[in-house]
């Protein structure tokens, strides 16, 4: 799924899995880190990460980043996101965040749309530094 995008195409090598073999047991020895994942019949069919970042600022509160959210192709449209999110969202109400976050590039209008309607505002400009 991840690489089931224009943008995943470009960055993602899916013929290697041992760098994410990794990066899953890294996410998995960190309880700041959760990997969540929707099955049905035993397929994989939609993840996101949601990161606990605890920090100084709004008075020492902690925020949950979500990252990497994906739909399995055949199931875009369908809820199946808005299902995720939800569960993000609760989750990190669950964990007295202050505040839930998330990036997406700028090419991804459609899932703009898609976060608007779930209530998140748009409210910062984004930067990167590739290393």
């Amino acid at each position: 799924m991840l690489a089931d995008d224009h943008l995943g195409r470009s960055r993602e090598n899916t013929a290697d899995p041992a760098p994410y073999q990794r990066a899953f047991a890294a996410i998995d020895a960190d309880r700041n880190q959760l990997l969540a994942v929707a099955e049905e019949d035993g397929e994989l069919i939609g993840t996101l990460q949601l990161t606990f970042i605890p920090g100084l600022s709004r008075q020492g509160a902690t925020r949950a980043l979500v990252e990497a959210v994906r739909v399995r192709a055949d199931r875009r449209g369908g809820g199946l996101g808005g299902q995720l999110m939800k569960w993000a969202v609760e989750e990190a109400r669950r964990r007295d965040c202050a505040l839930i976050q998330l990036t997406s590039d700028v090419s991804r209008t459609g899932a703009h749309r898609f976060y608007e309607k779930l209530g998140f505002e748009r409210s910062h400009a984004g930067f990167k530094l590739l290393l």
